[in-house]
């Protein structure tokens, strides 16, 4: 045994169990993913997470809201343009009705009606059929989930600004002209060099 191995002091039985704990903690440490560790946020930190959560949910109902809006509408205008049609068409079919000689023999109720009441009962008959057509629809579930999800994608769309329409109309309108001119031109033009070939 030499004299550095006598010098160096051995370890007492309470250091040895300390030092091995010490490097079965380093190990973990050093075993363990650099993801793994989880921070904690401050009180701040969570308030201000809580409102942004909150304020995402309010813009979500928010724009449910103003979809559904916009299919309520749709299906409002489809009422009011089926009980337009619906009672069109039947006032032509009874006019046309009315103004045959068989149909008036077996239905002689056909011309007890002037025009113009007859235009009114169409008009509500019509009224009634496009309430009850839009109703039976919008009561479907397919049709009105097809509705809300064209409306979403319509409201997400970004529309162009004033200026940048402005702008595009301008030129369009530029581009249309000059082309109009230009065509006119060549339009003169070959008939001029026409009329010097075969001389009209």
């Amino acid at each position: 045994m030499s004299s550095d191995d006598s010098e160096r002091p051995e370890n007492t039985p309470d250091e040895a169990p300390a030092e091995a704990e010490a490097g079965t903690d380093l190990a973990t440490d050093s075993e363990s993913p650099a993801g793994s560790q989880e921070v904690a946020l401050s009180p701040e930190d969570s308030a201000e997470t809580g409102v942004q959560q909150a304020i995402a949910e309010e813009e979500l109902v928010a724009g449910q809201i103003g979809v559904q809006r916009y299919v309520h509408a749709a299906f409002f205008a489809a009422g009011i343009l089926a009980a337009y049609l619906s009672g069109k068409i039947i006032l032509s079919a009874w006019n046309s009705l009315a103004d045959w000689p068989e149909a008036v023999r077996t239905l002689p109720f056909l011309i007890e009606y002037t025009e113009q009441e007859r235009g009114s009962l169409t008009l509500v008959i019509g009224a009634v059929l496009g309430v009850v057509g839009i109703l039976r629809y919008y009561r479907r579930p397919a049709v009105r989930d097809w509705a809300t999800e064209v409306a979403g994608e319509l409201a997400r769309v970004t529309w162009p600004e004033k200026d940048i329409v402005t702008n595009g109309t301008i030129v369009v309108l530029i581009a249309g002209t000059a082309a109009t001119l230009y065509i006119a031109l060549l339009d003169r033009l070959w008939g001029y060099l026409t009329n010097l070939v075969y001389g009209a």
